[in-house]
C-alpha cells in the first residue's frame, strides 16, 4: 500500500510539475529537471505517509479482532 500510494502521488505531482513549467515557458531541461526533483521528493513522502497509515490499520484491526475474541470467550452476543 504504501508504495502504490508514493507512486500514485509522484506521478500525479511530476505531470502537475511539466504542466506548470511548461505554461510558464521555461526550457525542457529545466522543467523537466524540477519535476524528476518534486517527483522522488513527493515519493519519499508518500512512503512515509503509507507506512504510517499501514501501521495505523494494522494497530487499529488488531485491538478491533482482541475486542471481539474477548467478546466470544466471554459468551457475549453483540448483533450490532
Amino acid at each position: 500500500m504504501a508504495r502504490r500510494l508514493a507512486g500514485c502521488c509522484a506521478l500525479v505531482v511530476f505531470a502537475f510539475c511539466l504542466i506548470q513549467g511548461l505554461q510558464a515557458h521555461n526550457s525542457f531541461s529545466t522543467t523537466v529537471t524540477r519535476a524528476l526533483f518534486a517527483m522522488v521528493v513527493t515519493f519519499v513522502v508518500g512512503l512515509i505517509i503509507g507506512y504510517v497509515a499501514d501501521r495505523m490499520l494494522d494497530e487499529n484491526l488488531k485491538a478491533e479482532a482482541a475486542k471481539l475474541e474477548k467478546k466470544q470467550s466471554e459468551g457475549v452476543v453483540d448483533d450490532r
